[in-house]
């Protein structure tokens, strides 16, 4: 089996503005030919990361590795990459072409050619045609997808992508993200994506970094980052949750039983959150279960695999291909997302929810 090639890392990397650390102490290998994106909250270090390697930012600490060459204090031009802002950062004086034709005269590629790789990325970002238009003339999203040919007509052995999409309305967000993916794979440039958006990352990406006050809690797939997360933060950060308190009642081989408050539910041992995998009777916990994990029902026969429980529907959210419904379990109000609505369903109606242990995640109190 051959290891995958890294076509960026970086060492130990520690970045500080003044006496705020932004940067503390990550380490991080980019794969090459994959999409990894750098997703977290506002001010998590993501974009200084981004910085890091685009040679924009020098880490107080720790180096910045490209193909495996040392570019730590090597300058941005010299790195042969391409960079897409979220801001498109075109030239308005100059047409479509002459943007795209801009880096190539830097790089002195002759005339020749200069038409034959314009022609061609303009195909690939579906522009033909609008070659002489300013940018002033173009929509959003085309402005958008000019900025990404510009990155790529250079042939670029790194696309740098920092929250490009993030101006745009919803339809074309969702329009532009298929397009960043289908021209990734068809190009085969290792891409590095910086996103706040969950959905973005997770549809997106190879890999996806979760990040969060200057270090990085989980690097995995996006279905693993989900399904699988390795801390509290992560769990809570990517999608939609659940949480409530319970206290440790026994332990078996196979299962947690925890004490919630006037039920008993059980929780599977592969679904511990956290470094710290004992537990004991008395220790008190968190539980977490996504809102698509809860079922619902109007009476408490069994359901195979399921632990079910007394609640009361308190809201109801029609959201076109799914039921948003929210009930009091518990003495807290517990969310699930539903295909199964019942007309007789209304607010103050009784009702049973339950979940599988394999979907119960639990971590214990600090």
């Amino acid at each position: 089996m051959t290891t995958a090639i890294s076509d960026v890392e970086i060492k130990g990397a520690i970045k500080k503005f003044g006496s705020n650390i932004v940067l503390n102490s990550i380490d991080l290998e980019v794969k090459q030919g994959e999409l990894l994106t750098l997703l977290g909250p506002s001010g998590c270090g993501k974009s200084t990361t981004l910085n890091l390697i685009a040679g924009f930012l020098e880490a107080d600490q720790g180096d910045v590795f490209i193909k495996g060459k040392k570019v730590t204090k090597v300058p941005p031009y010299k790195r042969d990459l391409g960079m897409v802002f979220q801001t498109y950062s075109l030239f308005p004086h100059m047409t479509v072409y002459d943007n795209l034709n801009f880096g190539l005269k830097l790089r002195k590629i002759a005339k020749s050619e200069q038409k034959k790789k314009i022609d061609r990325v303009l195909e690939l970002v579906k522009l033909s045609g609008l070659e002489q238009r300013y940018p002033r003339e173009l929509s959003g999203g085309q402005r958008q997808r000019v900025a990404i040919a510009r990155a790529l007509v250079v042939e670029p052995e790194l696309l740098l992508l920092d929250e490009p999409l993030s101006n745009l309305d919803a339809k074309l967000r969702h329009e532009l993200r298929l397009e960043i993916k289908r021209l990734q794979k068809e190009i085969g440039v290792t891409t590095i994506f910086v996103t706040h958006d969950q959905e973005e990352a997770l549809s997106l990406s190879d890999r996806v970094v979760v990040m969060n006050a200057g270090k990085i809690e989980q690097i995995s797939t996006p279905t693993s980052i989900y399904k699988h997360p390795k801390t509290e933060f992560v769990f809570q950060f990517i999608g939609k949750s659940n949480s409530f308190e319970g206290m440790v009642t026994s332990t078996d081989q196979e299962r947690i039983m925890v004490q919630a408050g006037q039920e008993v539910t059980s929780v599977s041992w592969d679904n511990v959150i956290g470094e710290n995998r004992t537990f004991q009777n008395g220790d008190e916990v968190k539980l977490y279960i996504r809102p698509e994990n809860i079922h619902i029902s109007e009476s408490q026969e069994a359901v195979d695999g399921y632990e079910l429980h007394p609640a009361k529907i308190t809201q109801l959210n029609y959201l076109g291909t799914s039921w948003e419904i929210d009930v009091a379990f518990m003495g807290k109000s517990l969310q699930i997302l539903t295909n199964e609505y019942r007309s007789s369903w209304k607010e103050g109606s009784e009702v049973f929810v339950g979940w599988k242990p394999q979907e119960l995640k639990i971590i214990r109190k600090e």
